[in-house]
């Protein structure tokens, strides 16, 4: 390779480029900046380097994971999505066919609970998730690879209130096991996955045992005695506010750990700007989460996460608690990151493979309960996706 600084051996050299360089980039320059003119984006992204067999592996997995967060955000839509929440239509469709929204006002109501625009937001993250599956797949068939369809594994049962859909989903809501220490892992100012560290969770609780996150049946959407929404049906809704949290972090991290692994620029453009829509939604579900009510329902109890000095995990009496798990501390508080010489930044964390990469989603995909099939072990799609996760996983940037 030259050496750094060749280009300019000699002071002939440097002249030329000063006198044909500005005469070169003047011409350009003027010719860019004239109205509509194709040359003002012309070799913006100039990209020689083709598409890799490790490109189509990612852009694969990451449009089967879509169709899976698809599928379940549309059962969160279909119960609790907005049906007309100001002058903004909702138009939420699959395949051309409209999706039917917020067929559960009592639930609605609860998950109004964390915020008021909880219904907007989660017609709106469905939209955003059916978007990404079609375009990855749109962009895949227009580069001559194979589209990825999952709906083969659409056998579980969804949802048995009335007005529901009686077709076969991709994934259960009904018996979910919630890992909630990205909420601590987000507040850490010393510690990050990807240098090994352990956070405990914001909800004990929903980390182990199975736990709905959304009605089961008319049943589950009946008040209590004094016409109000029952200690059930809240810890429904409030299930349902940590998970939308904890799937899309999952997003936030998957995104920049198989960009690493990009080798065309444009598809390193796709995942970037993905990418950044995840990390939206995170932010939102964080902050909303936090609104959930202190409640207890049978073995399931939602701690007071502002009660100063106790952690909801062993009851002990800290004063870093507030650091932990203060409910308005949604900003990713700096921590290491690479090199721990280089000190504390905000960032997005995990974003190694082996903590936030294709596998790895999977993974917690599976820990959360969300392809139990009540009549099985599992119906096949777990298998599916590790195949594409380690083919995703495996890419390498070779340019």
């Amino acid at each position: 390779m030259r050496e750094k600084g060749s280009v300019f051996t000699g002071s002939r050299n440097r002249r030329s480029f000063l006198k044909n360089g500005m005469v070169a980039g003047a011409a350009t320059i003027g010719t860019a900046m004239l109205p509509a003119s194709p040359v003002a984006f012309a070799g913006e992204e100039v990209d020689h380097a083709p598409i890799t067999k490790g490109d189509i592996a990612i852009l694969t997995f990451l449009s089967a994971l879509e169709q899976v967060e698809a599928d379940l955000w549309i059962q969160y839509a279909e119960l609790g999505g907005a049906t007309n929440q100001g002058l903004s239509p909702i138009d939420l469709e699959l395949n051309g066919q409209k999706i039917n929204t917020g067929l559960a006002p009592n639930y609605i109501t609860a998950l109004e609970v964390l915020d008021g625009d909880m219904p907007q937001y989660i017609a709106d993250n469905t939209d955003d998730e059916i978007s990404h599956h079609r375009f990855l797949n749109n962009y895949l068939a227009s580069k001559g690879a194979k589209t990825i369809d999952l709906s083969e594994f659409a056998i579980l049962p969804p949802s048995q209130v009335t007005g529901v859909p009686q077709t076969g989903r991709l994934t259960n809501l009904k018996q979910l096991t919630v890992d909630t220490s990205w909420w601590t892992r987000y507040r850490s100012e010393t510690a990050n996955p990807d240098f090994g560290g352990k956070f405990p969770n914001a909800v004990p609780d929903l980390a182990k045992g199975q736990h709905p996150a959304i009605p089961l049946n008319n049943s589950d959407l009946e008040l209590d005695g004094n016409g109000n929404i029952s200690n059930h049906l809240q810890a429904i809704a409030n299930t349902a506010g940590f998970h939308f949290a904890f799937i899309e972090q999952g997003g936030s991290s998957l995104y920049p750990a198989l960009a690493q692994k990009v080798s065309n620029l444009e598809v390193l453009r796709i995942l970037l700007s993905i990418g950044g829509s995840e990390i939206a939604h995170f932010q939102t579900w964080h902050d909303k989460a936090g609104n959930a009510t202190s409640i207890t329902d049978g073995d399931l109890s939602f701690p007071s996460l502002n009660t100063l000095a106790i952690d909801p995990n062993t009851g002990a009496v800290d004063t870093n608690v507030a650091n932990q798990f203060q409910t308005n501390l949604i900003m990713p508080e700096p921590t290491l990151f690479l090199n721990k010489s280089l000190g504390p930044v905000s960032i997005i964390r995990p974003t190694s493979t082996a903590q936030g990469g294709a596998v790895a989603s999977v993974v917690s995909f599976v820990e959360d309960g969300l392809f139990l099939d009540p009549s099985s072990n599992n119906t096949g799609i777990v298998d599916k996706l590790m195949r594409l996760a380690e083919e995703a996983d495996a890419a390498r940037r070779k340019f």
